[in-house]
């Protein structure tokens, strides 16, 4: 396959393309990769509407930038009625998320990714809580997830001067005397999906057939009558304009479920978006960012979506050492942070109405939570900090808004609503169109994301000797179970994190 030089920032709009992929985020960066691996002929057109790709979600400031492998992250461990801890869903967000490591690490080995310590690095995962009732909860976690080898490396203490030697932030004017425990994984990451994304894109728009336009917003989006899709797009470079693609892939984040709606297919029916807007505190004093070197999640409040677990959180970001801690919740009629105020309002259907009614009704913690959020002030915030970080001082933390995010509404089986979590694929029948509504741990998981997308829009062309090998190569554990075979899991991560440079030299330097 024929390679140009990378073009400037955006091209001409193919008229009739094989795919068009809507959004340029690492969704739409994933699939066109996927998709020009396993048939070179198809040409592709990207439409983004801002002035560069990933400046949304995928957005370095905008996505928390955890490689979310569930080692830290309580939310995807739930406690039983009689105190056990479920891990079923974090084992399969840890294989999930190995899952993107391999695909990553075949695009280091075919040179498409030059030097990966620019979007990855390591950064140890810990979770922390407080309390003897709590103590017990982790206590009881770490027990369930050492049973299984994906979690072989996870260590646990409840002793003061361990959790400080591992993030003596934690420890820095706490009382001697309050119950804590902390788990802690050496071999977590910390992902900038915004410039992983931009190295993507720039090899997509390297190779024959593949167009991107920036400054392109699509306003409509219909299926003609042999089945391609016709969309209208309003460009800032070529002005008002269409085209016709066989395939439209729908990754614009929060933008997705009005797009979706807009094309009419049965399968997006009775879907709503509620929208939760994110706040960080960051820290400004240099002395502390060097104090701490992990990402620590905590508990959720009561009412809080799974999203607002709160972490003090190192970070890697256009290459510099930085501190967060957060998020903080709030409201904002916004599907996208770049999005309109009626965004919400339009997005209201008949067909979801009731569903948007019923979520309203069964989630009144969910609304009161928001309201205290929103009327917290930055005193509120350290103070909410200080259970991480007890010394931690107003003056030298300010506050950053981070992404929009929209937690999918669907009918139940009732026929009226329910809040989900996660992100959800929504593929019409004929696999012509396929739409990604929700929120984390989504770019961890992408490549997960992406194959789903590929069974249910491709059937046929997967079960083919010719994608079947060069899904194989992309992913090694394609068709395997990383949970049931220790011997397959160490292999292929022992092989990802040397690609990938997920080493005790790869840590973050200020």
């Amino acid at each position: 396959m024929s390679t140009r030089t990378v073009r400037p920032s955006t091209g001409p709009i193919l008229e009739n393309p094989d795919i068009v992929l809507i959004g340029g985020g690492i969704m739409s960066a994933t699939l066109g990769i996927m998709l020009k691996r396993l048939n070179p002929d198809f040409t592709i057109q990207i439409v983004e509407s801002l002035p560069r790709v990933a400046l949304e979600s995928s957005h370095a400031w905008n996505n928390a930038g955890t490689g979310h492998a569930a080692l830290c992250e309580l939310n995807y461990t739930a406690q039983k009625a009689d105190g056990s801890v479920d891990i079923s869903k974090a084992v399969i967000i840890n294989e999930q998320f190995e899952n993107s490591k391999h695909f990553w690490a075949s695009l280091v080995e075919e040179g498409i990714i030059k030097e990966p310590s620019t979007f990855i690095k390591r950064v140890p995962h810990m979770s922390f809580v407080r309390g003897t009732e709590d103590q017990t909860f982790l206590r009881n976690r770490f027990a369930a997830m050492r049973t299984q080898h994906l979690f072989g490396e996870m260590a646990y203490s409840e002793d003061p001067t361990v959790i400080e030697r591992w993030a003596p932030l934690l420890n820095d004017g706490r009382p001697s005397d309050e119950a804590i425990a902390a788990t802690r994984v050496e071999s977590g990451t910390d992902i900038n999906f915004g410039t992983l994304t931009q190295q993507l894109i720039d090899h997509l728009i390297s190779l024959d057939g593949v167009e991107l336009a920036m400054q392109a917003r699509v306003t409509d989006i219909k299926q003609k009558s042999n089945g391609d899709w016709r969309l209208k797009i309003d460009s800032e470079e070529e002005g008002k304009c269409k085209l016709r693609a066989k395939f439209a892939f729908i990754g614009a984040g929060g933008g997705s479920l009005h797009l979706l709606q807009k094309s009419g297919i049965p399968e997006g029916l009775g879907f709503g978006g509620f929208p939760v807007s994110g706040q960080f505190l960051v820290c400004t004093d240099h002395e502390v960012i060097e104090k701490h070197a992990a990402k620590v999640y905590g508990k959720a409040a009561v009412g809080a979506p799974p999203m607002s677990v709160p972490h003090l959180d190192t970070r890697v970001i256009d290459g510099k050492k930085a501190l967060l801690f957060g998020p903080y919740a709030g409201f904002s009629p916004k599907f996208l942070k770049e999005g309109s105020m009626l965004d919400l309002i339009k997005s209201v259907k008949l067909d979801n109405i009731l569903p948007l009614l019923a979520v309203g009704r069964d989630n009144m913690s969910l609304t009161q939570y928001l309201i205290n959020e929103c009327r917290k002030s930055h005193s509120d915030r350290v103070d909410s900090l200080k259970e991480f970080f007890p010394n931690a001082t107003e003056d030298t933390w300010k506050l950053v808004t981070a992404g929009q995010r929209v937690q999918i509404i669907k009918k139940s089986a009732d026929k009226t609503g329910k809040l989900e979590f996660g992100t959800e694929v929504v593929a019409a029948k004929d696999g012509s169109i396929a739409a990604l509504l929700g929120a984390s741990p989504g770019a961890s998981t992408s490549v997960s994301i992406i194959v789903e997308v590929l069974h249910k829009c491709f059937p046929d062309e997967i079960q083919s000797k010719t994608w079947q090998q060069a899904l194989s190569a992309m992913l090694p554990a394609y068709g395997k179970n990383l949970a049931e075979d220790p011997t397959l899991y160490h292999e292929l991560r022992s092989k990802a994190d040397s690609l990938l440079q997920i080493d005790s030299s790869n840590q973050p330097q200020s």
